[in-house]
């Protein structure tokens, strides 16, 4: 059977030695489960990259670790493979390793992999807690002769060469001004007991740390009377995110906003539900499809967001930078925010039903 890609671009893509890509690609004996499931993972990624192989120019092959929930890597991956089409001057083609649950342990063994025993990479895109163990990581990579940029939330005790994402410090202010908005004043009689709800995926993340830090500073000043509730580490994914939410609201029944900084949106609605409230103000952050029905529906007001694939553009851009593939040093590039509801949004969000 004539390999549907080149086995030397299959074993790269896969990490794996030609000899075994091509004992799988023919169902020979003496392959593992897993290498079997890396090849056919590594040729539908190239089946979707496929245009960058078409390039004549020198090939850049990428590594992107992340951890964050499904819906997220896999809005990150969508993003960067429509980007990977236009880079230029080279031909840049991308390797995921994307989880939704990931110990630090577990993050530094994948990012020792990027590029070590024999697997070639010439950069890493990095979405992992601030942890001294992955920053220890990163500079290892650095040392292998590996650009990692850094994306989303920051590592930036680490030799990495840029960071790409939001200004986390700006989206909590804004977040705080938004719900400072719209919350109605407390009048007399209102009592004690009323708090603003702030979900978070992992205290770790330093993205997410610092945009908590600024709501609870900038609420403090335009909303004084209404303090902070956060809940935190259920990595965004929704069944976690109840058993932490739904406890916290009968503990403190006065609930009257919500800001979500990592996710988790419909489980935290669905705890609303169950014990019969209404929140004044829901903010959000990101763009995705769980998002865009809870703004169309009217579950929640208002979503922060950034554009994924210009950030991917963005971080794609530094790695070739590192590489002099283009001119410039790489440098750490803040993204725009934008405040979306369902009245502004973006055209391709909008039903055509």
């Amino acid at each position: 059977m004539r390999p549907p890609h080149p086995l030397k671009d299959i074993a790269a893509q896969a990490g794996l030695s030609e000899a075994t890509v091509d004992r799988a690609l023919h169902g020979r004996s003496n392959v593992s489960a897993a290498a079997v499931r890396a090849v056919e993972q590594a040729v539908l990624e190239l089946d979707r990259q496929q245009s960058q192989l078409r390039l004549g120019a020198r090939t850049v092959l990428v590594d992107v670790v992340m951890q964050a929930p499904a819906r997220f890597t896999g809005a990150v991956r969508t993003a960067l493979e429509a980007e990977l089409a236009w880079v230029r001057p080279a031909a840049v083609r991308a390797r995921f390793h994307l989880r939704e649950r990931a110990d630090v342990e577990e993050l530094v063994e994948t990012i020792d992999r990027v590029g070590s025993g024999g697997r070639t990479s010439q950069g890493l895109l990095l979405k992992a807690p601030d942890d001294p163990a992955i920053a220890a990581a990163v500079d290892r990579a650095a040392g292998r002769g590996i650009p990692v940029v850094t994306l989303v939330t920051d590592v930036p005790s680490s030799r990495r060469v840029a960071y790409v994402g939001l200004d986390n410090q700006q989206a909590g202010a804004t977040a705080a001004f938004l719900v400072s908005r719209w919350l109605t004043p407390r009048g007399v009689g209102d009592g004690e007991g009323r708090r603003v709800l702030v979900t978070m995926s992992r205290s770790t993340f330093l993205g997410e740390h610092e945009r908590v830090r600024a709501f609870e500073d900038e609420l403090a000043v335009l909303r004084p009377e209404e303090p902070v509730l956060v809940v935190s580490d259920a990595d965004g994914l929704d069944a976690a995110t109840g058993d932490l939410v739904g406890p916290a609201l009968d503990e403190e029944p006065g609930v009257c906003a919500v800001y979500s900084v990592g996710g988790g949106n419909r489980a935290t609605l669905a705890e609303l539900r169950r014990r019969g409230r209404r929140v004044e103000a829901y903010v959000a952050h990101d763009l995705d499809e769980d998002n865009v029905a809870l703004l169309r529906s009217g579950a929640i007001d208002a979503v922060i967001h950034h554009d994924l694939q210009s950030d991917c553009r963005r971080a794609v851009r530094q790695v070739l930078r590192h590489h002099r593939l283009v001119s410039g040093a790489p440098l750490t590039v803040p993204a725009s925010l934008e405040i979306i509801t369902r009245y502004n949004l973006p055209t391709r969000w909008i039903d055509p039903a």
